[in-house]
């Protein structure tokens, strides 16, 4: 294998200097024929998301698929993980610049958008310094400034390119370029190259004999220059010690064994024949059945059964290879890709990434436009689901957010919009999650609701203590009995019950109730209070009697005493 015949040694170094959080990420991946290195540095200032770990992670996802040095390719990686960053653009915009390179032990091919820089050393000489994709640079390609002036330029961090800019995004990608022995590339971000001259980065390459040596070094010079605010730095280096060399083949080998089979053909001719018949009759079966399977594969494709169709078209497409009929293996893998598009559609939309499932329908629809037995009209209506499935994710999405901020009302609004959408869309894996965060937020809602009826209800309990205690019983009675509303309203039974004895103890002081015993008593006062008044007119005409008669003689009549026996209560 490459890796086992070659020698690649990297180290790197991820600080995030000033600042709390690092938004720098770095990444790589080692295969046995392929390498790939990745750096980013993150441009936005979005605190929950960081977009050179996306950046780096979907680049290095897409590769993993199919590792590759193509051009094409790389930058079909690049776009995917351009588009993923302004998919996720929800609370700002998520913005990085990066450097790739990707090497087959051998060679070479790198790319880049932004100002994340490659430096590529031979003999300890700088053989390449990648170009930024900013303003200054610009500025100097055009002759308006120096080259040496880029690095110190105000304008250096206005950036044309960028995984994440608005519309498309135009990396720059290399050629293929020959590796050598002893080579030494250095890959890094902006907060590390500003504080790190070419003169610099080339004497430390000279005095390192290994990739962390010259990590550790390329560290402390940028750190020695002591500036008040250090941005986050990365710089990851790659000693390419040995590179993977091709044996070369053997001419007069080949000559030799080619010479002999030829011979024993010339010997083996009349078994020849034979052996020509065998293999005409084992290719005709391989026919009839490479023409089965098609025919199982177009069927399967007309009944949507699209899993069984790649199955069936890569059974025919094998028995092509075996005939060596080039048009119908060209014709199967067509089909093949076509239904496998369609497959991919499905899976994506059950993981819930829409945009892959409508970038699958797409080129589905696209592939299918030559073949009768695909039915577009299906897979168009199905496209056109996605803008559906993509609206009721982003309602989701926002419902989400509400929810996390305590919109539950606004929250029920987007679930509801999102839940009748899938339904009648048929958007089936959606549904369950939408029913989990309407109930969630119905739930919360309700909460909030039953606090705020319950602050009421306190509320105007604590009115009537007051009342009641400044004596406006029935002011307090009123502001009891609406409590008590309330109170039952929200389930809450020990305060219903509360309000109902403060309410009756209230009821006590408006209506008193009056007992017999006190009305006997008010009569027996009544009587006493007459005899009173009675003998104090008694006493009263004595005294006039008395005052009449100066001399204290008697004239009292008969009359006179019969009238005060009668009054004294005595017998005539």
């Amino acid at each position: 294998m490459r890796k086992e015949n070659s020698e690649f040694k990297t180290a790197f170094v991820s600080e995030a200097g000033s600042f709390l959080k690092n938004r720098d990420f770095y990444g790589c991946v080692e295969l046995e024929d392929w390498a790939c290195y990745v750096i980013a540095d993150g441009l936005d200032t979005d605190t929950e998301v960081n977009s050179a770990e996306i950046t780096v992670q979907t680049i290095l996802e897409s590769f993993l698929e199919k590792p590759t040095m193509s051009k094409r390719k790389l930058t079909e990686y690049i776009r995917i993980a351009h588009e993923w960053l302004q998919y996720e653009s929800r609370r700002v915009r998520l913005k990085a610049g990066f450097v790739i390179v990707v090497t087959d032990y051998t060679r070479m091919v790198w790319a880049s958008a932004g100002h994340s820089r490659l430096y590529h050393f031979r003999g300890n000489r700088l053989a390449l310094k990648s170009k930024d994709h900013s303003v200054a640079a610009q500025l100097a390609s055009e002759g308006k400034i120096a080259e040496d002036r880029v690095d110190q330029h105000d304008e250096r961090g206005n950036l044309n390119e960028y995984a994440g800019k608005p519309g498309m995004i135009k990396p720059y990608v290399s050629d293929k370029i020959k590796l050598a022995d002893g080579d030494l590339l250095v890959l890094c971000t902006p907060g590390l190259w500003e504080g790190v001259q070419d003169a610099e980065m080339i004497d430390a390459v000279e005095d390192a004999n290994d990739p962390q040596t010259l990590v550790d070094t390329l560290e402390e010079v940028m750190l020695s220059k002591q500036r008040s605010r250090i941005e986050n730095y990365t710089a990851a280096v790659i000693y390419v010690n040995k590179i993977f060399h091709e044996e070369p083949k053997n001419r007069k080998k080949w000559i030799k064994r080619i010479a002999i089979m030829l011979i024993m053909l010339l010997i083996l001719g009349g078994a020849g024949i034979f052996y020509a018949v065998k293999s005409a009759a084992k290719k005709a079966e391989l026919v009839v059945d490479m023409l089965q399977y098609e025919q199982n594969a177009d069927q399967y494709v007309k009944e949507q059964e699209y899993a069984k169709a790649v199955s069936d078209y890569s059974l025919a497409r094998n028995n092509s290879i075996k005939i060596k009929d080039s048009i119908h293996k060209k014709l199967f893998t067509a089909k093949m890709s076509a239904a496998q598009t369609l497959v991919d559609g499905e899976a994506h939309l059950k993981e819930g990434d829409i945009t892959k499932a409508t970038a699958s329908y797409t080129k589905a629809l696209e592939l299918t436009e030559s073949y009768s037995m695909f039915n577009r009209e299906v897979i168009q209506q199905r496209l056109e689901q996605m803008t559906i499935f993509q609206q009721v994710q982003d309602w989701i999405t926002e419902g989400n957010l509400k929810l996390q901020n305590g919109d539950y009302s606004g929250a029920i609004i987007l679930y509801k919009r999102a839940r009748t959408a899938a339904t009648e869309t048929g958007y089936k894996d959606a549904l369950k999650e939408i029913g989990t965060q309407l109930e969630t937020a119905e739930t919360k809602r309700a909460d909030i609701k039953r606090q705020s009826r319950q602050l009421q209800a306190d509320t105007l309990e604590q009115k009537g203590d007051r009342f009641n205690e400044a004596g406006d019983y029935s002011g307090a009675m009123d502001a009891y009995a609406s409590a008590q509303e309330i109170y039952q309203e929200i389930d809450m039974l020990e305060r219903v019950l509360a309000m109902e004895r403060k309410i009756n103890k209230l009821d006590e002081k408006l209506n008193p109730p009056v007992p017999a015993a006190d009305r006997t008593q008010d009569r027996t006062g009544s009587d006493t209070a007459n005899r009173s008044n009675i003998t104090s007119d008694m006493n009263g005409s004595t005294d006039n009697i008395s005052t009449n008669n100066p001399a204290g003689s008697t004239n009292t009549t008969e009359a006179d005493v019969n009238e005060q026996e009668t009054l004294e209560g005595g017998d005539s």
